[in-house]
């Protein structure tokens, strides 16, 4: 999609980069993030607004620290630099930068000096939050600085006749008080953006596009049922209309009554048909007697471009294939340094592309999950469905650790389902970025009634985060454990003991497998 007005930042290997690009596009601005060695030319071309250089785990004078191509300084577009990217700005315009005696990492209260564009309005002595080993002690000619803080005599520094500016802290980490309004004074007053970056004008300029696009040809969905591929055939469902086929694959590895689930709430709501298409058998037979979590994700993968395939040759006239590939999937596939290490295997329709000769059609590949979110609202998905937690492509079968059988299956569908209902019925569920029960290889001996029992154990997980790339166990009230504890022993035959994981993302993953 063309964007008139953006931000482009230039990454170094923060873990705050994506959260930079969020809280621009939450100013209704749209951002985009590209490696630190972004082609200069690019950058040009495109025109962007402003550039922020983001923070980055290494010192600027490592001996292979990412660099920037120093002609950005020239071109007249404002810059941001923060962490890292300030003593970036320093060490190219003949700064100096030397390490801390003492690592500043955590609060710390800014004190602003001046009258400056970029701190407008921060309040003095607000909290930032620091995170560095480095700091300026010289700085560059016809920069002043602007804030210091206890332990940063240089905070925060600008140069306004060339529009460059530096923050030592993150304005984009809920921990700086004014964060946001440092992020809007460089948008709106110093890169004299407009916000204009919204969920209808996204919705009316993708029909657009797709419409003359596709043309009187046809498209294929694959509608999972989860959130990305629902928001998906729904806003290409008013570009295309009947021209839209949407397929949905039961793989047997579904949640309680999933896949009915999903045929009702579209055609109910959006009078849009849906092939069904119960692979449910052939699933089950494939993964039988397997248990690397890393094989089951390939045998899960193989099989559902197998039979989508099967059933999309039916359509000798459909030429593109719809994905609901999220921005954060396309930021990853650039690492900062190189190729990065495959952590897991993400099942999706990866494969059908190339098999089929299909064109791909993936709207949401410059969009965050929150803003997919708001686009489903926008389109009046019910909230329920939208707000629905993530579920992995391979479905329960990370969820049975070790053999999937139909029986565990529905031992942990039952239990699970107990669990979500509670959180709908606490008033906790949207609170949580992701729950769900893992049915363990484990068994354990228990008493019911008079009789000694030898049965499954479950775990339960829950967790908080914005985007899954890390992520905080959710802090349960005990008696809320419990009532889910004993409803689940009580009510699924097969498990009589449950466990709650409190394991954080790193150094664990959200999902077991």
């Amino acid at each position: 999609m063309e964007h008139p007005q953006k931000i482009i930042i230039l990454d170094f290997g923060s873990q705050y980069t994506q959260l930079i690009a969020r809280r621009i596009r939450e100013s209704k601005v749209y951002s985009e993030i590209q490696p630190h060695h972004y082609d200069l030319n690019k950058i040009i071309e495109e025109r962007p607004k402003g550039i922020i250089l983001s923070g980055g785990p290494m010192s600027v004078y490592d001996e292979d620290a990412p660099a920037v191509d120093k002609k950005i300084f020239e071109l007249g577009i404002p810059i941001l630099g923060i962490c890292y990217g300030m003593q970036l700005i320093a060490k190219y315009n003949g700064g100096k930068v030397e390490p801390a005696s003492n690592r500043e990492y955590g609060k710390a209260e800014i004190n602003v000096i001046g009258d400056d564009e970029l701190l407008k309005g921060v309040e003095n002595n607000s909290v930032v939050w620091m995170s560095h080993g480095d700091y300026i002690t010289e700085l560059p000619n016809d920069y002043k600085i602007i804030a210091r803080t206890e332990n940063s005599p240089i905070c925060a520094v600008s140069n306004p006749a060339n529009k460059i500016y530096g923050l030592q802290f993150h304005p984009e980490v809920v921990h700086t008080k004014e964060g946001k309004k440092i992020i809007d004074n460089f948008l709106f007053d110093i890169c004299e953006c407009k916000p204009d970056w919204t969920p209808g004008n996204f919705i009316e300029n993708t029909i657009e596009e797709v419409k003359k696009l596709v043309g009187d040809k046809k498209a294929i969905c694959a509608l999972s049922g989860g959130v990305d591929s629902s928001v998906a055939a729904v806003l290409l469902h008013k570009a295309l209309g009947k021209n839209l086929i949407n397929i949905h694959v039961d793989t047997g590895l579904m949640r309680k009554n999933e896949s009915n689930d999903v045929v009702k709430m579209f055609k109910e709501n959006f009078d849009i048909e849906l092939i069904h298409v119960d692979a449910s058998e052939l699933f089950l037979e494939r993964l039988k007697g397997v248990t690397d979590p890393e094989l089951k994700r390939k045998i899960i993968g193989n099989t559902f471009i197998e039979v989508f395939e099967k059933e999309a040759k039916k359509f000798k006239d459909a030429e593109f294939l719809v994905q609901g590939t999220l921005y954060p999937d396309v930021i990853e596939s650039v690492s900062v340094k190189g190729k990065s290490v495959t952590i897991k295997t993400h099942h999706n329709v990866g494969g059908l592309p190339e098999r089929m000769n299909f064109k791909l059609i993936e709207p949401f590949r410059e969009l965050f999950k929150d803003e997919v979110r708001e686009i489903g609202l926008k389109l009046g998905i019910p909230e329920i469905f939208i707000k629905r937690h993530p579920f992995p492509g391979p479905g329960l079968a990370v969820r049975v650790l070790g053999e999937i059988t139909k029986e565990r299956l529905d031992i942990l569908r039952e239990a699970d389902d107990i669990f979500i209902k509670a959180l709908h019925e606490d008033g906790i569920y949207d609170d949580i970025w992701q729950a769900f029960a893992v049915l363990l290889p484990v068994q354990s001996v228990g008493v019911m009634g008079d009789a000694r029992t030898y049965e499954n154990v479950l775990a339960l997980r829950a967790v908080t985060s914005t985007d899954g790339m890390t992520a905080d166990w959710y802090r349960f009230d005990h008696r809320f454990l419990e009532k889910v504890s004993n409803r689940i022993i009580r009510s699924v035959k097969g498990i009589n003991r449950v466990v709650y994981d409190i394991s954080s993302k790193p150094p664990s993953t959200i999902e077991w497998e």
